[in-house]
């Protein structure tokens, strides 16, 4: 080096410390975008995405035949991917290996390695095109849906990412290695995992714990046990988790006193030769005791090792010996480490959870979405165009064609068309070229038909684009159909890790009655200590309260069911059955205020039992003032401890009742006047958890409404009084009417009968529990009470005491109680 190269520029002297930080640091970025993690949009490293590009590209799907790997890999080497060829093929064979993807994105033929760690054949004898699956990650992508970019020479595009119809990131997994990090992301059930996206699309706000209700833990393709949950919540709310496999091995009695341990299932990724080869060792080192005969009888059936034992053998200490030490007990090291495109545009190496990993998905299909609909709306519009230069030409045909056989050539035709028409260069052109036949009558009719139909395409495409609603739509719509198509059973169960079990493993499920009283107290009671008692009878002392206090709701479910408390301001918590403490029949429970975080002066208004949240079920919700709303069943799987927005009401109204619905039945409400409605429950759209709802029913001066039902079947309304009287009337007899109605009689009202205290719809299996204001109930077999007309008064159901009178009615189903025979005079 010389002063004179220097100063000339042509030697740049630097410091070797900064240019070594420099140059590793580009080649570390280099190593982890363009080869070792996966994009957290379609999940797949750049190999995987340039030899799915490179088979769409040739044409290989999966309604044509199969075509020699060495082909594919050929075009994926010279076109995309400057690397060695046995890296290519190899991540090629691992797409295509059943045992190693959750779905196989390759649809191989021939030799693709096995479960033994056999070699895959060489590329020149093994065949392969796109899966079904895989054409999903594929598809639209020549509707400019994604960005291209150069490839490495800049002869050819290549897609910057896929446009990737389901979360293939979670469903299919990765793992790879990196400069100065890893990822290792396990694979998971396609239905799960598209559940999971829809419910949070619907719910943003969701917990990242609330996906557990969707995702029950990886799905690996290999099947296997994952033992215990805590990995699995950790790898959720984290993206780092330890997950416990073991293998599925059941113990035979294949002699007398003879036994024998059959393995079925092996953890992913373990070999089962090197599995064989390993307790082979075990036995000859005596560090496991107990086996004559191990045989690996591996075959095209699936995995199949069986462990023989001596006659004097413990077959459970050997099989946790086995767990012990080898691989039928493995650990797979969740670290969720993914490429995102940060704010800047970057692209960069970012820990994720499983929340995170969804909404960089979703925000990808939005961005899809949006793309492929400004595509179609492009060439619907230039559809348009052409169409309307069509109509002007057929509205004018004379003048058309005396206009193009007096041109000299076809570029005057074409001026002379524009210029008398107004129209534009394409314009003139299609009308230049279209044939004569397009002239007829039928021909003309079908241009006025395709015009038709193209301008609603315009219009929906606009409102698709103005629409983040309808956006969203469109992602759920295509995901349920993917689900629909291509989800399957899990092959992986979850077991408890006995140092995992909680306080739900240890509640003995039984049904239970139930109770909460006027003032807020709440007990559990098991449901035999009720009895059913003739008509008309007094009633056994149900529950001690304090003076003044009475039961109002009673209810049976089971101890693992959860209980909504829907609150008289409109607010929502959740408790599961057994969390609310056992009492006797005459305790007076504990103070619902000890259990649930209510405000003041806020009281229970309904409990509604679930066994388990669910698609297409509703709650409808029914207000005082007579108002009606019905939002998602789902929209209150995720309640916080301190409850969440039920219903918005107006001043001086409340909740009266909720109940569950699907959406499909017609609702009754009844006032305490004795006027009902009934009126189909597709009149009430769904509503957002916040929204206050639509008027049921127009109520007359100083009436308000008591109860609400949903109509399932061919029930019997039953209508009791403050006096204890009461009747049930055929539900036929209760014409349908259009919502916001006055409503028709249910119950002629006087002074000896008092005022409507209750309403249920019930069968003659059911019975019915009447509660009183002393604290006294009553039992009654709804087939023992009279079927009477509307506009009746009814008969005795309860004697009632000076001063006592019916606050609240209960329906109890036979099959969930066990009767008691008693009877009490």
């Amino acid at each position: 080096m010389t002063e004179t190269d220097i100063k000339r520029g042509r030697i740049i002297p630097v410091e070797i410390e900064s240019e070594m930080k420099k140059s590793f640091i580009d080649y570390a970025m280099s190593v982890i975008v363009d080869r070792a993690l996966p994009d957290v949009r379609d999940g797949l490293k750049p190999v995987h995405r340039r030899i799915l590009y490179a088979m769409h590209q040739s044409g290989f799907t999966p309604d044509k035949a199969h075509r020699k790997c060495a082909t594919t890999v050929g075009d994926v080497l010279g076109k995309f991917h400057p690397h060695g060829d046995a890296a290519v093929y190899e991540t090629m064979v691992r797409m295509a290996q059943d045992f190693s993807m959750r779905e196989i994105l390759v649809d191989g033929h021939g030799n693709f390695g096995s479960r033994d760690g056999d070699s895959p054949a060489a590329m020149r004898y093994t065949e392969a095109r796109l899966s079904k699956i895989a054409m999903l990650l594929l598809e639209d992508i020549n509707k400019d849906t994604v960005d291209f970019k150069p490839n490495f020479d800049e002869h050819e595009i290549e897609p910057v990412v896929l446009p990737a119809k389901y979360p293939n990131l979670l469903v299919n997994g990765s793992s790879g290695i990196a400069v100065g990090m890893a990822t290792n992301i396990p694979p998971h059930n396609l239905g799960e995992v598209i559940d999971a996206t829809i419910a949070l699309i619907d719910d943003p706000d969701m917990e990242d714990d609330g996906l557990l209700d969707y995702i029950q833990g990886p799905d690996f393709p290999t099947g296997a046990v994952i033992t215990g949950k805590k990995g699995i919540r950790e790898a959720v709310l984290t993206g780092k988790g330890r997950i416990v496999t073991r293998a599925v091995a059941q113990i035979e009695e294949y002699k007398k006193d003879r036994f024998r341990i059959v393995v079925t299932e092996l953890p992913y990724q373990v070999n089962n030769a090197r599995l064989v080869e390993k307790i082979a060792d075990l036995v000859k080192e005596k560090r496991v005791e107990g086996i004559s005969d191990l045989r690996d009888e591996y075959s095209k059936r699936g995995i199949r090792i069986v462990v023989e034992l001596k006659r004097d053998a413990n077959p459970n200490v050997v099989l946790n010996q086995l767990y012990k030490h080898t691989q039928m007990q493995d650990y797979f090291n969740v670290n969720m480490l993914a490429i995102i495109q940060n704010d800047e545009g970057k692209y960069e190496p970012k820990q994720i959870n499983y929340k995170q990993a969804l909404w960089y998905y979703i925000n990808h299909q939005k961005d899809v979405i949006t793309r492929r609909t400004k595509y179609e709306l492009d060439r619907a519009l230039a559809r348009a165009h052409i169409l309307e230069g069509y109509r002007i030409a057929l509205n004018n045909l004379d003048e058309v064609i005396r206009i193009i056989r007096q041109a000299a050539n076809e570029s005057i035709a074409k001026e002379n068309l524009q210029q008398s028409f107004n129209l534009s260069e394409k314009q003139s052109q299609a009308i230049v070229d279209m044939r004569l036949g397009r002239l007829t009558g039928l021909e003309r009719e079908k241009i006025e038909t395709e015009y038709a139909e193209t301008m609603k395409k315009i219009d929906y495409y606009t409102g698709v684009l103005h629409s983040d609603e309808l956006v969203f739509g469109i992602i759920k719509d295509e995901l349920r159909a993917v689900k629909d198509k291509f989800a399957s059973k899990r092959l992986t169960t979850i077991t408890y890790d006995i140092t995992e079990i909680e306080d739900e493993d240890l509640i003995k499920e039984e049904d239970v009655v139930i109770t909460l009283t006027h003032f807020g107290y709440v007990k559990r009671i098991s449901s035999d200590e009720y009895c059913i008692q003739k008509r008309g009878g007094k009633g056994k002392i149900g529950v001690k309260t304090r003076e003044e206090d009475f039961v109002e709701t009673i209810l049976t479910t089971s101890t693992h069911n959860f209980l909504l408390f829907f609150t008289n301001k409109g607010k929502v918590y959740s408790m599961k059955a057994y969390e609310i403490p056992e009492a006797g029949r005459q305790a007076k429970g504990m103070a619902i205020v000890n259990l649930l975080s209510l405000e003041q002066s806020e009281k229970i208004s309904a409990v509604i039992p679930i066994q388990e949240f669910q698609e297409g079920r509703y709650v409808i919700f029914g207000t005082k003032d007579g108002i009606i709303k019905k939002t998602k069943l789902m929209s209150y799987s995720r309640i916080r401890q301190n409850g969440i927005i039920g219903i918005t009401l107006k001043e001086n109204d409340e909740l009266i009742d909720a109940k569950l619905t699907d959406g499909t039945r017609d609702i009754i409400m009844v006032t305490r006047k004795g006027l009902s409605i009934r009126f189909p429950e597709v009149e009430v759209r769904d509503m957002g958890r916040a929204s206050m709802g639509v008027k049921g029913i127009d109520l007359n001066e100083d009436d308000y409404v008591i109860g609400m039902s949903v109509i399932t079947g061919m029930e019997t309304l039953l209508v009791v009084t403050e006096k204890g009287f009461g009747k049930r009337t055929d539900i036929e007899e209760y014409r349908k009417q259009s919502r916001n109605g006055k409503g028709i009689l249910t119950y002629r009202v006087t002074e000896r009968t008092g005022r409507v205290a209750g309403m249920k719809l019930v069968n003659d299996e059911d019975d019915i529990i009447l509660i009183s204001s002393d604290g006294s109930i009553i039992r009654l077999e709804c087939s023992n009470i009279s079927l009477l007309g509307r506009a009746t008064q009814g008969v005795t159901l309860k004697r009632m005491d000076e001063g006592d009178h019916i606050v609240d009615i209960a329906r109890v189903m036979n099959e969930i109680c066990v009767i008691d025979t008693e009877e009490t005079e």
